[in-house]
């Protein structure tokens, strides 16, 4: 079942994220594996903003944060416990989201993702969404900029793209 979150999900949230960074050993980006989780006032940003998802399978198994801006839902986070994956909850949450957009005022969906990992950027594609080059005219400059601004964190600019759906 998906759901919105609500403030009792969010403690569950940082150890499914960090069992799902756990896909990433052995890649490119294994340095995720032991990488942060999202920040706790991030995650309850999202829930009073109703745009934290929650796969519940009698428990908090996978979570999809987004946040709005000036009519896009851009999701930023999307983490499912290791123990939860190939069940199709990474996509149930996609449509949720995707589904939510219009009811939150967006008429577009965005993220950032691995273009190089096999599972990640044709998993987004089989949902609608589609990859945009960063200084695509119809990309908002906070939108365009997010490829380049990642490298603070550890992630190789170059491996990034950006994805869009119409909502």
């Amino acid at each position: 079942m998906i759901r919105l979150a609500s403030p009792a999900d969010l403690p569950l949230l940082p150890a499914i994220e960090a069992s799902a960074a756990t896909l990433f050993a052995g890649t490119a980006v294994a340095h995720l594996v032991d990488g942060e989780t999202t920040a706790p006032a991030e995650l309850a940003r999202s829930c009073r903003a109703g745009t934290l998802w929650v796969a519940d399978d009698g428990e908090p198994a996978g979570f999809l944060m987004g946040t709005t801006i000036a009519g896009w839902l851009h999701l930023q986070e999307m983490s499912v416990a290791r123990r939860a994956q190939r069940r199709g909850l990474g996509a149930a949450l996609m449509n949720a989201a995707i589904a939510a957009a219009p009811g939150l005022g967006c008429t577009h969906l965005s993220l950032t993702t691995d273009r190089l990992l096999p599972w990640n950027a044709p998993f987004y594609a089989r949902l609608g969404f589609a990859i945009v080059a960063d200084d695509d005219p119809m990309l908002p400059a906070w939108l365009a900029s997010l490829p380049a601004r990642v490298a603070a964190s550890g992630l190789d600019p170059a491996r990034r793209c950006i994805m869009v759906r119409a909502a």
